[in-house]
């Protein structure tokens, strides 16, 4: 499974790239208005700069022609931008234009087997299922990767696995024994992955025996 940083800090992507964890960015509107960020365009670039795996640069748009206007521009700032549309008519309609014309997708907000099926069928690079917002509801969102899984099994499609929303370090874990593809994960829930308490005391002990030799 390849990990993605779900995040617009440039500190942030620079941090988890050191250490050669980081296979690509996924960013969205609200991510980018807590950064403050002014010229979205640069930024984009900027993150680009900083790995050579995909990064997610998501439209704006809600309706089929601006979300392929947008999608051509975006795909345009990097050789590795892949293009986030919206589960939606117009962002299938859309998904399979841009599938046309070379550029990769990332179909987002994806709640159900059937949605992950049809951005497929369309032609996307990856789809991301919510899985953090299902549980919030009381639905299981590990049960959706399952799902989606056997369904892109049992057709060999070739659209991968995106999981998102990662609440927790579990669902990490979750998300890995699915069968997922790809996460995408929050930078202070990256950072927790690395820790446990039984490490540190550890490492503590082994420094406390060591200075007695």
């Amino acid at each position: 499974m390849k990990f993605f940083i779900d995040s617009a800090n440039l500190e942030q992507i620079r941090s988890i790239q050191e250490l050669g964890l980081l296979d690509g960015v996924t960013t969205n509107p609200s991510l980018m208005a807590k950064e403050g960020i002014n010229n979205v365009d640069e930024h984009y670039q900027a993150i680009c700069k900083i790995t050579e795996g995909d990064v997610s640069a998501e439209v704006l748009s809600t309706s089929y022609e601006e979300m392929v206007q947008e999608g051509r521009h975006l795909a345009k700032l990097a050789t590795n931008i892949v293009v986030k549309v919206p589960m939606t008519f117009d962002g299938l309609k859309a998904i399979r234009t841009l599938k046309q014309e070379g550029i990769r997708t990332n179909c987002t907000l994806v709640f159900t087997p059937i949605q992950a099926l049809l951005a497929a069928k369309a032609g996307a690079t990856y789809v991301s299922p919510f899985i953090g917002r299902l549980d919030d509801i009381s639905s299981e969102g590990i049960k959706l990767i399952r799902q989606i899984k056997k369904i892109f099994r049992n057709y060999q499609l070739p659209t991968y696995i995106l999981a998102a929303s990662i609440r927790h370090t579990l669902h990490v874990v979750q998300v890995a024994l699915a069968g997922a593809d790809y996460v995408t994960i929050p930078y202070p829930t990256f950072i927790s992955l690395v820790k446990h308490p039984l490490t540190d005391i550890g490492l503590e002990k082994f420094l406390k025996d060591a200075n007695k030799i």
